[in-house]
């Protein structure tokens, strides 16, 4: 792995954050999800104008989610010692990118916009990631399984909400989800502490205030 000095790291760390607040993010490479583009944009005519809305504020919430992803990832990379540990963060960051995009994607399809306050849950999550940084790499491992476990989760519950019709975004969060859970998995793999009680709690506490506000504004 390339070694980049400390203002290269800085410069490097600066253009993640712009990237990922212009939904430009550095990503694996991967088009909008398959099953998602051989459904006809056309379908979403059959939608009512209210459901129209609500399946743009659950691909709002994923989106803002998506930025703390990012987020997170980018924090936790400034501290973690252990290259491997580094390098799934790097390809976990690169996937999550597609996410970003592809909720991007849904959102303008369906005439919407992302959160207005995407810059205040980065620097929020980023926080949260420099935190488990500093405790280390174990931490960091732990901190990811807890919550792609919880996103996983997220997602199982907003397939459930979508629209019967809207087809191209379950076919969208299908997707995100198998990524999650894959991230889950490897991280559990990698020897992901149990976070305390407390933690988890307090997690779930932030999310729920995530996905209320980020829902409708």
């Amino acid at each position: 792995m390339r070694q980049y000095s400390k203002f290269d790291t800085i410069v490097l760390g600066f253009d993640k954050i712009l990237r990922t607040l212009t939904d430009t993010p550095l990503y694996s490479g991967r088009l909008y999800p398959p099953n998602a583009q051989a459904i006809p944009i056309a379908t979403d005519c059959q939608l009512s104008v209210a459901e129209l809305c609500h399946s743009a504020g659950l691909m709002r919430i994923n989106h803002t989610g998506e930025i703390c992803a990012q987020a997170l990832y980018h924090g936790h990379e400034l501290f973690v010692k252990q290259i491997a540990l580094k390098q799934q963060l790097q390809q976990a960051a690169l996937e999550e990118g597609d996410h970003l995009m592809w909720c991007k994607q849904r959102l303008q399809e369906l005439s919407s916009r992302p959160s207005h306050l995407k810059l205040l849950w980065y620097y929020g999550a980023f926080l949260l990631g420099v935190c488990a940084g500093l405790a280390g790499d174990k931490w960091v491992i732990g901190f990811i399984a807890e919550t792609e476990k919880q996103v996983v989760e997220h997602l199982t519950k907003q397939l459930a909400q979508l629209p019967p019709e809207d087809l191209r975004s379950k076919a969208v969060l299908q997707q995100m989800q198998e990524d999650e859970a894959k991230h889950h998995n490897d991280a559990c793999m990698a020897g992901a502490n149990a976070l305390p009680a407390l933690l988890t709690m307090s997690m779930r506490l932030m999310a729920k205030i995530m996905v209320t506000t980020a829902y409708w504004c």
